[in-house]
Formats: structure tokens, sequence, C-alpha cells
């Protein structure tokens, strides 16, 4: 069954950074989830990084009500605001912007399959004046990596660099990593 053109557990992921100082970035991330139980009535959200990472943080449908550290990893409780049932399946987007968190010559951004997931997408955009030199994914239980080549980027419009991976072979609670140099 197709939800506006999309899979069932579809989950995109963009990273888009601002200057090329890695002073300002933006997350952008959509997934859609189908429930697997009645009564449900909250989401989790969590991500990892430097610098200030919750700047600005909205989410779509619901609210963020707590978040707590655990390890290196950040977890957010997002109430739904309504109460999801067995075989509901509904697109959460959340947007945040973090400050100071990409700084490095040598940069990463994780991503962790929670959720029943058919189709994962991953983009990081780099500025027109600092583009990706070399980059390479991770999936850590595999213990694999691969560096990504020339047909993974794109020059935008606008001088920007697209860094692009996907796939449709996810193994739930891998943990997705691109690593790059710029």
């Amino acid at each position: 069954m197709l939800l506006g053109g999309r899979l069932p557990n579809d989950y995109d992921l963009s990273l888009t950074l601002m200057d090329s100082k890695g002073k300002t970035a933006v997350f952008k991330k959509r997934q859609q989830v189908k429930f697997l139980q009645d009564h449900i009535i909250a989401f989790q959200d969590y991500v990892w990084g430097d610098g200030e990472i919750f700047k600005d943080y909205k989410c779509s449908p619901g609210k963020e009500v707590d978040r707590y550290q655990e390890g290196d990893r950040w977890n957010i409780l997002i109430s739904l605001r309504e109460t999801k049932n067995n075989g509901d399946i509904e697109e959460f987007y959340i947007e945040r912007t973090a400050l100071n968190g990409f700084t490095q010559p040598a940069e990463s951004l994780q991503t962790e399959i929670r959720h029943q997931t058919k189709h994962l997408k991953v983009t990081i955009i780099f500025p027109k004046s600092r583009r990706c030199q070399r980059a390479v994914l991770l999936q850590r239980s595999r213990h694999q990596s691969l560096v990504l080549g020339p047909e993974h980027f794109t020059t935008l419009p606008d001088g920007r660099q697209r860094l692009s991976w996907e796939t449709t072979k996810i193994k739930r609670f891998e943990i997705y990593t691109i690593k790059w140099r710029w």
C-alpha cells in the first residue's frame, strides 16, 4: 500500500550544513510509523551530536514533553495529543537546528533504526564554499564500511553539494553512520 506515493515505514533524514565553518546545521526528519498496539499516546525521538543540539526543536504531530540524556544519546518524549491504535499510520516531521556541531575537519551523522523500516534515505547538503572530500558509510551490526563514490554526490543548481545514500535492506536496531572529511 502506498501513502501519497511513499511506502509505509519510510524514513528520510537530511542534514543541511548552513555555513563553511559548521556553526549552523539544520536536521529534518520524516518518518512514517505504523502502530502495532492499541492505546499509544507518546512517541520517542532521539538525537546525538556536539554543540547546542536542541536549538528550535519542532515536531508534528505532537508536542515535546520531556528529554533526557542516556549515554551519548538524547531521548525526546513526544506526546501525540491523541490516542493511536494498532494499524494506525502516522507521519512524523521533526526539525531542529544545531549550533557549533560540525566544526571539525572530520564529522559524522548517525541514524539508528528502532522501528520496522522499509526504505531509508539519508541526505547531507554541504555549503558551496566547503565540499565533502570523502565519505564512508558504516553499518555497526554488520561491521561493514562502504566508501560512498561519485554516484552518491550531486551538485545542486545553487552550487551546494548533496550527498545521498538510501537502502531498502534494513535491519531493525541497525546504526548507520556517515563519516566525512570536508
